[in-house]
């Protein structure tokens, strides 16, 4: 299928040609890039907008296999890199948490916008409405696809039972509500936003209960990293306090050489130019665990860069408009708290977790 035209008034778009944007096919998809597409319409009013969708991708075809044993970086992500690369579109938006922490050549997050609420959320079976997780019989199974989520809860929750679940938000919660299989299910609080499923949180698991995943609740904006027209119009969709927490997040995970197939947890907080980043990783079923917080200061104020390395990446992100040495802060943050859980063994937890989790 080719790009669903959006007819927009005014010039055609970025040197006479309609910005393409690619998205998957997923309704939750789907509505993040109109979010996007809406930001950048009210900023650039006489550019015209056509969204490509028609894009599954590996994590959206295999459904009958846990996402940490498809053994994919990209899952989610490939089929619509293969389409920037090819020129078919010129950005592309993702939940940042489906992105590595190495992009592959060519490419750069010229965009992470204002992020939503981080945490994870719980949404129960309509029997079990009113309840929380330790409210909840002996037995109970709950559904999550996250060796992130498991690992924590299992520790927390040791009566209760943990089971995959696939399939995007929609086909979870259809399977929650339809079915006996599941007491209540685990999602991200910021797609249930997005979707306008608000009202089916029961209960926010704070960071004391599940740390959440790395760059969690916000959108990335993919772009080709040589293409100034796009990078430059992308980069004012740019939150800086949410790319300083995201980038320190990324090089925490990068370090630590994490994905979805270990189990890696953090929590960041941004206040008065103090960036605070917690960080964990976990044996798979929660009994063996590292977890630290460190700090930095990353108020610095934005200076003129110009030069050959003006696009200087951090951990995959291009962001122009936030001071390079506060992104060169939160990337060292990020680095150290990871070489800090690793000096007290953390390598041993991870390569024990990933051969688990191969041999299941």
């Amino acid at each position: 299928r080719g790009p669903t035209r959006l007819v927009l008034q005014g010039q055609n778009g970025v040197g006479g040609k309609a910005v393409r944007v690619g998205t998957r096919r997923s309704q939750l998809a789907r509505i993040q890039t109109d979010s996007v597409v809406k930001m950048l319409q009210e900023l650039y009013p006489d550019l015209c907008f056509e969204i490509a969708v028609a894009m599954s991708t590996t994590g959206d075809k295999i459904l009958d296999t846990a996402l940490s044993k498809i053994g994919e970086k990209s899952l989610f992500t490939k089929e619509l890199e293969n389409a920037l690369e090819r020129n078919e579109v010129d950005l592309v938006v993702h939940s940042l948490k489906d992105l590595p922490t190495s992009l592959p050549p060519g490419f750069t997050i010229g965009a992470v916008c204002r992020r939503e609420n981080p945490l994870d959320a719980v949404v129960f079976h309509p029997k079990n409405c009113g309840k929380t997780l330790s409210l909840l019989p002996e037995k109970s199974v709950i559904g999550t696809s996250s060796l992130r989520r498991a690992a924590q809860l299992k520790k927390k929750f040791p009566q209760l039972e943990f089971r995959d679940i696939r399939g995007n938000l929609n086909t979870r919660i259809k399977k929650l509500d339809e079915k006996e299989d599941f007491s209540a299910i685990i999602l991200a609080a910021a797609g249930l936003k997005r979707m306008g499923w608000e009202d089916r949180i029961g209960q926010l698991l704070s960071p004391e209960d599940c740390l959440y995943a790395v760059g969690q609740g916000a959108l990335a904006v993919e772009v080709r990293a040589k293409d100034q027209e796009i990078l430059s119009m992308v980069s004012a969709l740019h939150d800086a306090d949410t790319v300083l927490c995201c980038i320190a997040e990324r090089a925490f995970m990068k370090r630590l050489e994490g994905g979805c197939s270990v189990p890696v947890a953090v929590s960041t907080m941004l206040k008065d130019g103090q960036l605070y980043l917690t960080g964990a990783v976990y044996s798979l079923d929660g009994s063996d665990s590292l977890k630290e917080t460190m700090q930095t200061s990353v108020r610095y104020h934005q200076q003129n860069e110009d030069g050959p390395d003006d696009d200087v990446q951090h951990v995959g992100i291009t962001a122009r408009n936030v001071p390079r040495q506060a992104q060169d802060a939160a990337e060292s943050l990020g680095v150290e708290l990871a070489s800090l859980l690793l000096s007290k063994g953390a390598k041993h937890i991870l390569s024990v977790a990933r051969q688990l989790n191969d041999a299941r």
